[in-house]
């Protein structure tokens, strides 16, 4: 980890396919990370768990649309732009230091992601544009006061693009009861829950603590927006 300034760092982010060390089975990503800022500028467990199902299905996510939300300093969104999808990076819309910060990132990963202010629960124009095919949240379930907002937001983009699907990664710190109910309110339901340990290599896991899920969420019917 390389020191730029009193509190930012460089963190290094390594992903191998089959054979390790071979460029063209193995990737690299660099991020910013800001240890005295909010939780934005922190790369988190479950964002580590997310980018490695990212490349572990990096097929599936080859040539997509993929919108990140809450991405923060966007390890599975960057992860997405090297595997070969499109892609916009999202946070909300009132921390500019957090956005500032996705764009030097991509440009130090030399990548050509769309960076844009998205505030859950707020219909602003950019937000009807958007038709992803797959939409990542890392650690996006930390604060109930807004799980509601999220659904909603979640809801909206996913009855946009009716065959899409949100997949996220979530501390389960009181159980998937409460996910459940809020997937029911807003028409949605889960086609997959995994342990987020399950697939993480084991030099990742060792690093890593706490009971992670990994869950794919769609709509619950086929109905899109009017």
């Amino acid at each position: 980890m390389t020191t730029t300034a009193t509190t930012t760092t460089i963190s290094q982010h390594d992903f191998y396919g089959d054979d390790d060390g071979d460029s063209e089975t193995s990737i690299s990503v660099s991020v910013i990370e800001n240890m005295k800022e909010e939780y934005g500028l922190f790369v988190w467990p479950c964002s580590v768990i997310l980018a490695e199902y990212v490349w572990q299905q990096r097929s599936r996510f080859r040539g997509s649309t993929i919108l990140e939300l809450g991405a923060g300093t966007s390890l599975p969104g960057l992860v997405a732009a090297k595997v070969g999808a499109n892609v916009t990076l999202t946070d909300d819309s009132s921390k500019a230091e957090v956005l500032e910060n996705m764009t030097r990132v991509c440009e130090l990963n030399n990548l050509n992601c769309n960076v844009m202010g998205l505030t859950w629960g707020v219909w602003d124009a950019t937000i009807f544009d958007l038709r992803p095919n797959i939409i990542l949240g890392a650690d996006v379930l930390y604060d109930s006061s807004a799980f509601d907002d999220l659904f909603a937001t979640v809801s909206f983009l996913l009855q946009n693009s009716p065959d899409a699907v949100f997949i996220t990664t979530y501390h389960n710190r009181s159980g998937h009861h409460l996910i459940e109910f809020l997937m029911v309110k807003w028409g949605l339901k889960c086609v997959k829950l995994v342990d987020g340990f399950s697939f993480l290599p084991s030099r990742k896991a060792s690093l890593l603590s706490g009971n992670i899920q990994l869950v794919e969420i769609v709509l619950s019917c086929g109905k899109s927006a009017a």
